[in-house]
């Protein structure tokens, strides 16, 4: 099981460099090139979710990303460090008309992780006092046998 490890700044400029990393590794390590768009989109989603809770709520902890190959599949875990002391769902209706600045976080919490399960088939969202992490896995294809990956360096007919 190979593992890289990113840790940025809750700056949204450096969102694009984690989308960016990876895309080129998901690609490296197997999975098929025609999901790789929604795999940055998916990532630039949760990125940019954990930049916002953390500006949002004073953090200078780096926002986390570790992209993970496995077996048979890929996994992107995207973590932030903001507590979590109301559940998604949980807040009280608007009163007087008014609309509370924690109500239209919790809206924009969940429109994005509804965008980030319609992307992703595979997705575990999960989140305590100390943080949240989602978890989002693509199924890897077996790479290609190349003729000096064969016993004795011989070809392979079709």
């Amino acid at each position: 099981m190979a593992t890289v490890e990113l840790r940025f700044s809750a700056v949204p400029g450096h969102v694009r460099t984690a989308r960016l990393v990876a895309a080129s590794v998901a690609r490296k390590a197997g999975v098929d090139e025609t999901v790789l768009d929604e795999l940055r989109l998916a990532v630039g989603e949760a990125c940019s979710r954990a930049v916002g809770l953390h500006v949002s709520s004073g953090i200078d902890a780096p926002v986390r990303v570790r992209l993970i190959e496995e077996e048979k599949q890929f996994s992107i875990e995207v973590g932030d460090e903001a507590p979590r002391a109301v559940p998604l769902g949980s807040l009280p209706g608007s009163r007087n008309g008014e609309v509370a600045p924690e109500e239209i976080e919790a809206e924009e919490d969940e429109m994005g992780l509804a965008v980030i399960s319609g992307l992703v088939d595979d997705v575990e969202v999960s989140s305590d006092a100390d943080g949240g992490l989602i978890r989002m896995t693509w199924p890897t294809a077996p790479a290609p046998l190349v003729p000096s990956d064969l016993p004795g360096g011989a070809v392979r007919n079709s």
